[in-house]
């Protein structure tokens, strides 16, 4: 028997709004760095819904939703597939793909016009604009932030360089 515990995995937080189409492209990124790193990264969705999307408020609501009925990340990549509908077609969209999901389109509906989950897009929000978070797909890992809203052009590789430090233990 080891005495040694599992490391805790590295965290990757990614603010994103699923309505901006750089969230999608990200999504490249975002599986790829699951396949080099399975459990060793934790990505975390963080909402940072933009005020020049008209929907993205409502989409962070109903990602939420989704997570509450165990299928957020199929969710969230099923609505940045669709981003340009989202912008033609708004909340009606959400509930459509809960619908194909087979999630509780009902509940969708619900959590949308009662706002249940207000507090968890506003808190990610506010603790993005803090650290200076400005656009999406904004990324941090090991306390360094690295914008993706200007460019995606090597920032996979940034990213893997911190996290392999990081799992090392070299900080």
């Amino acid at each position: 028997m080891s005495d040694s515990t599992p490391a805790a995995p590295v965290v990757l937080d990614i603010w994103c709004e699923l309505q901006c189409p750089d969230c999608h492209h990200a999504l490249t990124d975002v599986h790829a760095l699951r396949a080099r790193y399975g459990d060793r990264i934790e990505v975390r969705l963080r909402h940072f819904p933009l005020e020049k999307h008209k929907h993205a408020y409502a989409a962070a609501q109903a990602a939420e939703e989704a997570a509450a009925q165990g299928r957020d990340w199929p969710y969230i990549e099923a609505v940045l597939a669709r981003t340009a509908e989202l912008g033609r077609t708004g909340e009606p969209l959400l509930i459509e793909v809960a619908e194909e999901l087979g999630l509780d389109a009902e509940e969708f509906d619900t959590a949308l016009i009662d706002g249940r989950h207000l507090l968890i897009v506003d808190a990610d929000q506010a603790e993005g604009k803090a650290i200076g978070v400005t656009g999406t797909p904004t990324y941090v890992i090991g306390g360094e932030r690295l914008d993706g809203g200007k460019s995606q052009e090597g920032l996979r590789e940034r990213i893997e360089e911190i996290a392999d430090r990081l799992l090392s233990g070299q900080g």
